[in-house]
């Protein structure tokens, strides 16, 4: 077990590349399995779950490489010898629902166990098998696993109740090279669905419509393996951003893109931040207090559940009271308890966090429960006064290339230890 050590109080200045977007890179990774030869990817993030997502298309008979190296990977998938993708491999990462798609074309049967042991409910992957029943595949769940068997799937018109990112990208690999053509309706419009389109396309994939709420597929008899770069990770990049805008900061923030981040930036700047764009960068810095700015979490382009964690931290800082509603996920406050901690002033109300802006906030012990929520610590650590010990880090290897040596860069004191 490790732990992070932050002595706070630093103001962060100069600049910080921003990696590749996991969100982006495990899709694609799972759409490699569409292909009957070697995709090679570039800007890779280094992170645990793509080291999982590595090893489970490695089982599946794909050889992959470069995952522990460097930020470009290649995945030839001419030989897959299994379809069924084990609890053991799946359990840490939800991600891994992803091949289903892909396994059932490919295939013609897929065995995947329910993502991190998780039923039909929270989080659900009912949408995922409504649109591939549609599509003509039979479906079995049974101890823990979904099954899936199917000649060749058809297309269909398949309305989505929830606009969900993996259920749209999962079903945009299935009909990708299903016969004849598939309308997802209600479709996510996420840039990472995008990104997947774009990587499907030139595969020789026929999709239209990606980043709008109807997506069109005609389906081929093929694909081929293509080379390409993934997005720049949005979300580590409003973590930066706020990072910047917590500790009265200046930071330059390099590769990425921000017309992805337009209800962050739109909420940064009401906080009193100074953000100035260019295309592939830029640049934070405030000066003077930071001023309450309420947010709801809403899908693309609304503002990201994946930065409410972050942006509370920021606001537990802020001049007046700002009102933080969760409209995405639900248990998604449980960093609020870690923040008071520190000295933050919040109280929840059912979906809705109440933060009235304290003076301060001083170091102390915390415990990481979630991805995000470690990030919004590790920001609140380093803008706070005195040392703050984060335990439970492992999270932050899921979704954050290289955080310590990036935040080191920029001024923070902040190191990873082991944990006594």
């Amino acid at each position: 077990m490790q732990k992070i050590i932050i002595n706070g109080g630093i103001k962060l200045k100069g600049e910080v590349k921003i990696s590749g977007a996991k969100n982006a890179a495990l899709p694609i990774m799972a759409a490699s399995l569409l292909a009957q030869s070697e995709c090679i990817i570039h800007n890779v993030p280094r992170l645990m779950d793509v080291a999982t997502m590595g090893k489970l298309i490695n089982y599946l008979g794909a050889e992959v490489k470069g995952i522990e190296e460097n930020n470009t990977i290649s995945i030839n998938t001419k030989a897959l010898v299994k379809s069924d993708a084990p609890y053991e491999l799946v359990k840490t990462m939800r991600a891994s629902v992803l091949v289903l798609g892909p396994l059932i074309v490919r295939c013609g049967e897929a065995k995947v166990s329910l993502p991190g042991g998780c039923a039909i409910g929270a989080r659900p992957i009912n949408l995922h098998l409504m649109g591939l029943e549609k599509m003509g595949a039979e479906i079995k769940l049974e101890h823990g696993y979904v099954r899936l068997k199917a000649k060749r799937l058809k297309g269909a018109k398949i309305y989505l109740d929830i606009s969900t990112v993996t259920g749209t990208e999962n079903l945009m690999m299935a009909a990708a090279l299903a016969k004849g053509v598939t309308v997802i309706e209600n479709a996510a419009c996420e840039p990472e669905v995008v990104d997947l389109a774009n990587f499907l396309n030139k595969m020789g994939a026929k999709i239209s419509g990606a980043g709008t709420d109807v997506i069109t597929i005609e389906g081929v008899d093929s694909l081929k393996g293509t080379e390409y770069r993934v997005m720049p990770d949005r979300i580590e990049a409003g973590t930066y951003a706020a990072a910047s805008a917590i500790t009265e900061g200046d930071v330059l923030l390099k590769n990425c893109m921000p017309r992805h981040l337009d209800a962050v930036i739109s909420k940064l700047r009401e906080t009193g931040a100074e953000v100035t764009e260019e295309a592939d960068s830029m640049r934070v810095k405030r000066k003077g207090r930071l001023k309450a700015s309420d947010v709801k979490t809403l899908p693309y382009p609304g503002f990201p559940t994946d930065m409410q964690a972050q942006f509370m931290a920021l606001m537990s800082l802020a001049e007046g009271t700002s009102i933080i509603t969760e409209t995405i996920f639900e248990n998604r406050f449980t960093h609020v308890s870690e923040l008071k901690r520190m000295g933050a002033d919040i109280k929840i109300q059912g979906n809705t966090a109440v933060v009235k802006g304290a003076a301060r906030l001083s170091g102390a012990p915390v415990m990481a429960t979630d991805l995000r929520a470690s990030a919004s610590l590790i920001i609140a650590g380093i803008a706070a006064e005195g040392e703050t010990e984060i335990s439970r880090i492992y999270h932050l290897d899921r979704g954050y290339e290289m955080i310590e040596e990036k935040m080191s860069a920029l001024g923070a004191k902040i190191k990873r230890v082991a944990a006594s």
